[in-house]
């Protein structure tokens, strides 16, 4: 799967809006800010489709992984973005490292910690922000922003060449 892809999930009270653009996503951020409960949302859609009450909008199937069964599960995806909540400890080893590798499905990753085994680029890792207040009838608009900025648009005397040592 190329491109980017713009997603969007909601109900009545919650809306979700973001884009992917590489094929792993990370989205941090403290507890209580809506992380899980994006997880959660997905995660009802794919068991229940519209009867959930919840909508999702995109190009690609968004499918959620999760369970001790995960390796079966992630066998029989293909070109879905798939999403993994924190509480996934089969996410921060190799093992899964090496089965996403040439995978053509992009993975949104929810977590508090760093993964060393993954390959992701520091423009994918998102938090979440929200508008608005958890009310009866009030909805509660969540965009997701990049945690690092750009840095090559905020510099002004950015580097012409740069070499690198390797060790090898």
């Amino acid at each position: 799967m190329k491109g980017k892809h713009q997603i969007v999930v909601q109900n009545k009270r919650i809306h979700f809006s973001f884009s992917v653009k590489r094929n792993i996503t990370l989205i941090k951020g403290d507890s209580a800010t809506g992380k899980t409960t994006l997880f959660s949302m997905i995660e009802e859609y794919d068991r229940l489709g519209n009867d959930s009450g919840i909508q999702v909008q995109c190009d690609k199937r968004c499918t959620s992984l999760s369970g001790q069964y995960w390796e079966d599960a992630l066998d029989r995806i293909k070109d879905a973005i798939v999403f993994i909540d924190e509480d996934s400890k089969f996410v921060k080893s190799n093992h899964f490292a090496e089965k996403i590798q040439n995978s053509d499905n992009y993975y949104v990753i929810i977590t508090r910690e760093n993964l060393p085994s993954l390959p992701y680029s520091v423009e994918e890792i998102y938090g979440i922000h929200s508008s608005g207040k958890y009310k009866n009838t009030r909805q509660v608009f969540n965009l997701l922003y990049k945690l690092y900025p750009d840095f090559l648009a905020t510099r002004s005397d950015v580097v012409q060449n740069l070499l690198i040592e390797d060790s090898q």
